[in-house]
């Protein structure tokens, strides 16, 4: 039986999916208690900022590597790793008396997500035919939107009522739990049903490319410098805000309580869950993947540029729309990962995807701990003011997206030039 024709391709797709949706709720939801954690350990926003962004270092240093390995030896392992490492450091971040411990565990969460989205990727692309694979990465952006969805107003009133340890403990079993369930899902099940396929792939080992030939003509290709550079403009300054200084962003400059300011973020939400699956079906039905992903790059740049140009008390209405549009943008980012499908071999759909995916997390490593070093130069009673300078830095990272997406090369430029 043919993995692409199978219907059982649709119970690893969903199964997948749950795990995904977990695992993206546990990168944003540390920052519904940003103002708490520093009040309750003593710790500065700068220290703050290295606590959200030691998460997302791990994750971007690690992509290419992931993606190397995942190439070589599949997917499946690694996927299910991840899942078990994320839920090991959700638990120590749960049960953490001190800030080394909280960083220390955000840095094995961050190892464990950065093996799952490559491995998705590939994933997709071994269960499915290259026409479903657009439409089908639509959905992905989608979960992950409701995943980081329901780390805003659910998981607020969850932490208000019951604290902000058991929350997380409890979603922490719930992926240690779900790497078995992925093990069964992708490496016991398909040994017994796909037992023909299994024979063929032990069989047709081909000898593979060093690693060091394939990462020179990675790096000296403008395509993948191009989609790195999209993801780091569109991605990094939405997670990097969100996941870090959304929160108290509503907090301190217009007065919220908790919940009320993850509602403010939820608007983001909102955007990136209906941006997903739009875009990737009117990018799919046009077939103009650039035209479109530049497009909303204009439209998020210059959406930063409004936000800062507003001032330190901006309408409350106005930042709700300006956070929907980032959303919205945001939720384009899945053409990246398109535009690698389209222009390189499945032999490294992998390390390239790794390679753009890197881009978005590097920038939201850098976005929080800057940010956070502005914050501290104004006392507590002028916060409004160092937010309203902290805009410049999402402003400037998605500029270079819009250089990115201006790079990439459509195919029948790329045949011209002969460079793939």
């Amino acid at each position: 039986m043919n993995k692409q024709e199978s219907s059982y391709r649709w119970v690893v797709f969903g199964t997948v999916l749950f795990a995904y949706f977990l695992m993206v709720s546990q990168r944003t939801a540390p920052g519904l208690i940003t103002d708490q954690l520093m009040k309750d350990f003593q710790v500065s926003a700068a220290t703050i900022g290295l606590m959200s962004s030691i998460q997302f270092l791990a994750y971007a240093g690690l992509q290419i590597p992931v993606g190397l390995l995942s190439d070589k030896y599949g997917p499946n392992r690694f996927l299910i790793i991840g899942t078990l490492l994320t839920g090991v450091g959700s638990l120590l971040y749960s049960l953490a008396p001190n800030e080394y411990l909280l960083i220390f565990s955000r840095f094995i969460v961050g190892t464990g997500d950065s093996m799952i989205f490559v491995n998705l990727v590939i994933i997709l692309s071994q269960w499915f035919k290259a026409k479903e694979f657009v439409g089908l990465l639509g959905v992905v952006s989608m979960v992950a939107s409701l995943g980081s969805l329901s780390a805003t107003v659910p998981f607020s009133l969850w932490i208000t009522n019951a604290g902000w340890r058991i929350p997380f403990l409890s979603i922490a079993i719930i992926l240690v739990v779900s790497s078995y369930l992925l093990y069964t899902v992708l490496v016991s099940k398909p040994r017994k049903i796909f037992i023909d396929d299994t024979k063929r792939k032990k069989s047709s080992v081909k000898e593979r490319e060093s690693v060091w030939k394939i990462l020179r003509r990675m790096l000296s290709t403008r395509q993948a410098w191009a989609t790195f550079l999209c993801h780091f403009g569109v991605v990094g300054t939405y997670v990097g805000f969100i996941g870090s200084w959304g929160v108290p962003y509503g907090i301190h400059v217009f007065d919220l309580s908790r919940s009320v300011a993850s509602q403010l973020i939820m608007y983001g939400l909102f955007g990136a869950i209906i941006g997903g699956p739009l875009i990737s079906w009117i990018s799919s039905r046009l077939d103009a993947i650039k035209k479109i992903y530049f497009i909303i790059h204009l439209i998020v740049f210059f959406s930063w540029i409004v936000l800062f140009l507003s001032g330190v008390e901006p309408p409350y209405i106005l930042v709700v729309v300006l956070l929907f549009i980032i959303g919205f943008g945001n939720g384009a980012s899945s053409l990246t990962f398109a535009v690698v499908r389209k222009s390189f071999r499945i032999e490294e759909v992998g390390v390239i995807s790794g390679f753009a995916n890197m881009g978005g997390f590097l920038s939201a490593v850098l976005l929080p701990i800057i940010f956070g070093k502005v914050l501290d130069l104004f006392p507590q009673n002028s916060l409004n003011l160092g937010y309203h300078y902290g805009f410049t830095i999402p402003v400037l990272f998605s500029l270079l997206g819009l250089i990115g997406v201006s790079l990439i090369q459509e195919e029948k430029q790329r045949e011209t030039e002969g460079r793939f």
